[in-house]
């Protein structure tokens, strides 16, 4: 197990991974924001699905993931079918113009990278790309121990005295 230290700077670097994010923003088009996209990408990587299973891949509400299909769908990004085992459900899928919109993130995406991490060798953007597919894994509920934290002992909420509920909305800095 890494010293705490370790996990500390791990903390703080993290938070500072919003300005990849922000970044990442920033090359989208207005008429595609982020929300859109990870409909789009998802439809792409795990094909055809309901509305629940895509709500539980984007680990967002119904409601926000509703929103979402339908601003993609008023574009002609997707289309909803009725599922034939329950007429009461829809099956999403990517249209050819879904398709198209999606390759026209890939490119800025990819060129966006190539620009910022130009000093970067391939082995260096593989390691990344490797470890931060493990960070997600870890994350999980697949891992062990589930989706919930553990218990261990000398952690901060038992230092606290009392002074948080345990239960934690943002990362420290």
């Amino acid at each position: 197990m890494a010293a705490r230290s370790q996990y500390e700077e791990l903390a703080r670097q993290l938070s500072a991974v919003g300005a990849v994010k922000r970044g990442l923003a920033r090359i989208l088009p207005a008429e595609c924001p982020g929300g859109s996209a990870a409909v789009l990408a998802l439809l792409s990587q795990h094909g055809e699905m309901r509305i629940s299973r895509l709500a539980e891949l984007l680990a967002v509400d119904m409601s926000v993931t509703s929103r979402h299909v339908a601003h993609v769908a008023e574009r002609g990004w997707i289309e909803r079918s009725p599922d034939p085992a329950d007429k009461r459900s829809r099956i999403l899928r990517l249209t050819p113009a879904g398709e198209g919109v999606l390759d026209e993130l890939n490119c800025r995406t990819t060129e966006m990278f190539a620009h910022h991490l130009q000093d970067w060798s391939d082995d260096e953007v593989g390691q990344l790309n490797t470890l931060l597919a493990r960070l997600r894994d870890s994350f999980s509920c697949r891992a062990p121990g589930g989706c919930a934290p553990g218990k261990h002992s000398g952690d901060c909420r038992s230092r606290q005295a009392g002074s948080h509920d345990g239960s934690y909305t943002r990362t420290p800095v």
